[in-house]
């Protein structure tokens, strides 16, 4: 299993889930096995998002959609502020 761990500052929670949800088809055609979406405690206007993949193949290219699709079109994420920072994560032992 790989997880593509994302962090980003958000204008809005509202218009951020909305443009999260409307791709939801596009993480089930990905391989996306599991979701989660988070937020600081301390920040309503960050998350945090993990999505589980059966391998680092499909985290790969998902991340690489999210990066010449999603994050390039204001119209795609509008309420995305600033670059999202992303990580490839694996279980350890």
């Amino acid at each position: 299993m790989t997880t593509l761990h994302i962090e980003h500052a958000i204008t809005d929670l509202g218009t951020w889930r909305g443009a999260y949800d409307r791709f939801a088809e596009h993480r089930r055609a990905a391989g996306v096995t599991a979701e989660r979406v988070a937020q600081p405690l301390d920040d309503d206007h960050y998350v945090v998002i993990d999505l589980d993949f059966p391998d680092r193949v499909r985290a790969g290219r998902f991340l690489q959609f999210l990066e010449t699709t999603v994050w390039a079109s204001r119209e795609a994420s509008p309420a995305l502020a600033g670059t999202p920072r992303t990580r490839l994560l694996e279980p350890v032992g």
